[in-house]
């Protein structure tokens, strides 16, 4: 089932584009990396999808009404600052204000959501005493809880430490094994080859390559795109890719 369509999407910034008739879908089932250098267009494409940036094309998601939109994806964006006080239980209930008054589902997916970000102990703390790397988990267990077909994740690894990066990533891999989809835009190439399904590599605005991890993070575009030699290994764990040395 086809979570995610874009057609042709562009988005231009001052006559320049941010990006440039990009075209890719994501189904259920697919936890997909969306990778690039700075400046590639990856948070522009999450928003543009969304309907949260102006764009030309199409995206199946900006098409939706807002209610609509809000049951079938959940987004977490980039910023991570928590202002209010609230507690880390009442934040992660937020992710479920899009389903309806009755949600008799709502503490078990609030549940469910602490307990894949390891948030059980800190629930009744306020959301704005925990560290940085604690908020990041909060909010990412908010949109988790919504429980959407579809997540998309701006940078979700950024602020945590080793254990958590790796406990998100199988979260994501884990909704794709439930059938669900992910869009993940991340710099931790390692993190993509071992978790992610499928990889999306943008560069400049424009899509430069799509498929599965090993298929795509060849010597040759890592070079190209990041400018980085890397150290490529198969463990009984999975892939590892260790970017090594700056070619530029």
């Amino acid at each position: 089932m086809t979570l995610l369509s874009l057609s042709d999407v562009t988005v231009k910034r001052g006559g320049a584009a941010a990006l440039s008739g990009v075209s890719l879908e994501v189904a259920g089932g697919e936890c997909v990396g969306l990778l690039g250098p700075n400046g590639a267009g990856k948070s522009t494409l999450l928003r543009a999808a969304l309907g949260f940036e102006g764009f030309s094309g199409r995206s199946s998601l900006a098409a939706l009404r807002p209610a609509e939109r809000a049951l079938a994806a959940a987004y977490l964006p980039q910023a991570r600052e928590i202002a209010w006080g609230l507690s880390v239980e009442a934040l992660v209930a937020l992710g479920r204000l899009p389903h309806s008054e009755r949600d008799a589902e709502g503490p078990a997916a609030v549940e469910r959501a602490l307990t894949r970000m390891d948030l059980i102990g800190l629930r009744r703390r306020p959301a704005t005493r925990l560290s940085g790397g604690e908020q990041a988990r909060a909010l990412l267990a908010r949109a988790l809880a919504a429980e959407a077909p579809l997540l998309l994740a701006d940078e979700p690894a950024a602020g945590l430490d080793p254990a958590h990066q790796i406990a998100a990533m199988r979260v994501f891999a884990g909704l794709a094994a439930e059938g669900r989809g992910a869009l993940v835009a991340l710099h931790d190439l390692g993190l993509a080859a071992r978790f992610c399904t499928r990889v999306v590599v943008l560069s400049a605005g424009r899509i430069a390559a799509d498929g599965a991890p090993g298929a795509v993070l060849t010597p040759a575009l890592l070079a190209e795109v990041f400018g980085v030699t890397a150290y490529f290994a198969e463990t009984p764990s999975g892939p590892v890719l260790q970017p090594l040395e700056a070619l530029r």
